[in-house]
């Protein structure tokens, strides 16, 4: 066997020079896709964010319904972007009652903003037959915004109808409330 042969295989590599101008091509293209990539993340964590509280809102109806009872869902610390919580209203006096059990908890994303309009800007309260009603009585209606952080752009929206149907929307839009977050 020669091994001359073998050694001049074994020797065929990259050079120094090939090494960093493909580490230089490389590094190029990191900068140019890092941009896309973080606005990807942060589609992606809207998107989440929408389809949670979605979930939220249509699990605190089917308790509601499943427990004869009033149950409320409030923004923590009347942000709904800090998170939420779902509490059974016991005492009717919902979120503004702090013995009211709590039955479900879920912490914000705190760089993806939400904004409500004003009849669900706080909380939304199903009663007993799975209806939405304020705490005074009149039905609860309104539309909460997934907006994209420092602009006025909605890309989600969840829509609680009169009904108690609740739906999520994914038109992106101007919307003043999201630039007020």
């Amino acid at each position: 066997m020669d091994t001359s042969r073998e050694d001049a295989v074994y020797q065929q590599g990259i050079s120094l020079i090939q090494l960093l101008f493909t580490l230089a091509i490389v590094a190029i293209t990191a900068q140019f896709a890092a941009p896309a990539y973080s606005v990807l993340v942060e589609q992606q964590r809207r998107q989440a964010t929408a389809e949670q509280l979605t979930n939220s809102l249509r699990n605190a109806r089917t308790e509601a319904l499943i427990r004869h009872q009033s149950v409320v869902v409030h923004a923590v610390g009347e942000d709904w972007g800090k998170g939420w919580r779902i509490i059974l209203d016991v005492s009717g006096k919902g979120h503004l009652d702090q013995s009211n059990p709590v039955l479900a908890e879920r912490q914000g994303n705190t760089h993806i903003p939400i904004a409500g309009n004003t009849p669900v800007k706080h909380y939304v309260r199903f009663n007993p037959l799975g209806e939405p009603l304020l705490n005074a009585g009149a039905f609860q209606a309104g539309t909460l915004h997934i907006c994209q952080a420092e602009t006025a752009l909605s890309h989600y929206q969840v829509v609680l109808a009169k009904s108690g149907r609740i739906s999520l929307r994914s038109d992106q839009a101007a919307q003043a409330l999201c630039g007020l977050v």
